[in-house]
């Protein structure tokens, strides 16, 4: 697809923010973020320049896994404010020209939600277990799980009840999977799509979209591996993962969505084989998926363009538009990982785990270069067509913070398996924002990383809690007040980006590859990877060039709009630099 015509397909070139509410803005200080905490703060995202918000889950929940075990799908956690809060939060972002986007998560609800608790009450066989997938154990008295499967974060993905049998639950035990073959729980989640769409939410976010089809009736279940998405068959016939029958779902949302003036949007997290992505993105299902591509690769070129090639590619199969991910709440942040030496694709982010398991310690992190990188990744993300996800955060350039104290951590990837973890978690990128450089924590001793008693703004001045989530002294010189009043700063960088991608996009999605768009020279890349350049340009002439290579390459012919860094004394563009140029007719 080369054309957005409709204003009603905003989401086809949006700029869409990630919020996660309990790490945004504190405005009651309790030391977590609440819905309110966004509302206050909207000024600041529309001067951002962002078309959408999509917040993280906000519902009730016992934070078993950072919201995503919902007990309530049609209220607010009483922690982060109320359906009021809610409701004023969708006015004002509207009143700005902001969308909302709700996270929605259909796979798996909590142990503590209603529906669940009235199936542990009621007996095998009954109408309430169906609405979940309860099974008996294998064994001679049924003690061993039905399969030999492991939860998303390490451990059986089946958990026995009293009674004897065991219910599947793809991630903690505390989120038993829906039974989306049950009726009740189809109507049910429509009508949770219809409630928060009625509250003003103009679209959705659909957490684990692949997830929801199961078929559990058959003998060689123990054969398949669960989350690798390389072993995924390419037919649509796992047993739990990316199957044919979800779209079936899909195609029932769809016609709610279709309701809507304008219609509801929603774009699918599904980790799924690029040759399967097109199918939830088509317009008669969500209608967009993310590409996780570029959260998946480092800073070498030929990576990078492949990931390009093939988010343009799925697109343009799907009748939908691209997506752009840098980060999320669920990967280690992008400035880091370009600050740690870069490893091949196939070593899928080890190195950056490895390094955070070791609290930061066993490889040097590049901060100068790592900020360099994240500055020209931003201007080469978001020339390209289609939507750009950012994650709060990156537009302050924030690193991952690798050494929170492990019994300060959250996050269930992490505590759960303690000092024998292969991963230190998430909690890193989840650290609450800082909005204020002098609301410093205060250190009990000057060598001290973490300290008492400030929020760098994050919560009142008069709060009675500390921070969630520990927060670094090195975060004074990110804090928003800091960058906002640097005019170089990536604050200031992001904003000068998004408003000029706004003034320079058209109707118009096409991509045409520029002649200086070549691979390097073996070796002139990030540790030694080839090097060379990546350079396209839009249908009015827009054009990006980004350099990978050691060598300073002229530009083409045209008016430089804007650049990551300085270009050298005879205005060529250096190594891990981007520009955005005019070409010349």
């Amino acid at each position: 697809m080369t054309e957005v015509n409709d204003p009603s397909l905003w989401w086809k070139q949006a700029v869409v923010y990630q919020v996660y509410p309990r790490s945004f803005k504190d405005s009651r200080g309790e030391g977590l973020g609440q819905i309110a905490g966004v509302t206050e703060k909207i000024g600041y995202l529309k001067e951002l320049g962002v078309d959408a918000i999509w917040l993280s889950p906000f519902y009730p929940s016992q934070l078993a896994d950072g919201g995503y075990d919902v007990d309530d799908y049609r209220n607010v956690d009483p922690k982060l404010g109320t359906m009021d809060d809610f409701d004023a939060l969708a006015k004002a972002a509207h009143a700005d020209g902001i969308k909302i986007v709700v996270d929605i998560v259909p796979n798996h609800s909590s142990n503590l939600h209603e529906w669940f608790k009235a199936a542990l009450a009621a007996k095998p066989g009954s109408l309430e277990r169906d609405r979940y997938i309860f099974r008996d154990g294998k064994g001679p008295n049924g003690d061993e799980p039905p399969t030999n499967w492991q939860n998303h974060f390490g451990g059986p993905a089946w958990t026995r009840v009293p009674d004897g049998q065991w219910y599947l639950h793809m991630f903690t035990k505390e989120q038993p999977d829906w039974n989306w073959k049950n009726e009740d729980v189809r109507a049910d989640f429509i009508k949770t799509l219809r409630f928060w769409l009625d509250h003003g939410a103009d679209g959705f976010r659909v957490d684990v979209a692949h997830g929801l089809a199961k078929d559990l009736d058959r003998d060689d279940l123990d054969d398949y591996v669960v989350w690798c998405t390389n072993d995924q068959p390419e037919d649509g016939s796992h047993p739990v993962i990316d199957r044919d029958e979800v779209h079936d779902i899909y195609h029932e949302w769809r016609k709610v969505f279709n309701e809507y003036d304008p219609p509801a949007f929603a774009v699918a997290e599904a980790w799924v084989r690029p040759s399967r992505q097109h199918l939830y993105a088509s317009p008669d299902d969500l209608g967009q998926i993310f590409n996780f591509e570029f959260a998946k690769k480092d800073w070498i070129r030929d990576d990078m363009h492949l990931a390009i090639e093939e988010g343009l590619e799925s697109a343009e199969r799907s009748g939908s538009t691209a997506t752009w991910v840098m980060s999320n709440h669920d990967v280690v942040r992008h400035a880091t990982r370009y600050a740690l030496p870069q490893v091949p694709t196939g070593e899928y982010h080890r190195l950056p785990l490895d390094w955070l398991l070791r609290d930061g310690t066993t490889y040097r992190e590049d901060r100068a270069l790592g900020t360099k990188r994240a500055r020209a990744a931003i201007m080469m993300e978001m020339a390209l067509p289609g939507s750009a996800y950012v994650y709060q955060g990156e537009e302050l350039g924030l690193f991952e913070v690798a050494d929170i104290p492990w019994d300060e951590l959250e996050d269930p990837s992490a505590w759960r398996t303690s000092r024998s973890a292969s991963t230190k978690g998430r909690d890193g990128c989840r650290v609450p924002l800082p909005w204020v450089a002098s609301d410093a924590p205060q250190l009990d001793d000057p060598n001290d990383e973490f300290g008492h008693g400030g929020s760098f703004g994050f919560s009142p001045a008069d709060a009675k809690a500390e921070p969630h989530l520990p927060q670094p002294k090195w975060y004074k010189d990110f804090a928003v007040d800091v960058e906002s009043a640097d005019p170089d700063s990536m604050l200031n960088l992001y904003r000068r980006v998004l408003a000029l991608r706004h003034e320079l996009q058209t109707t118009d999605l096409s991509l045409e590859w520029l002649p200086e768009d070549q691979p390097g020279k073996a070796h002139d890349g990030a540790n030694g990877f080839p090097g060379g350049t990546i350079a396209y340009r839009r249908a009015n002439g827009w054009a990006s060039i980004t350099n990978f290579g050691e060598e300073p390459i002229t530009l083409p012919q045209g008016e430089v709009l804007l650049t990551s860094g300085p270009l050298t004394d005879d205005g060529k563009l250096p190594q891990d630099t981007s520009a955005w140029l005019k070409l010349a007719d």
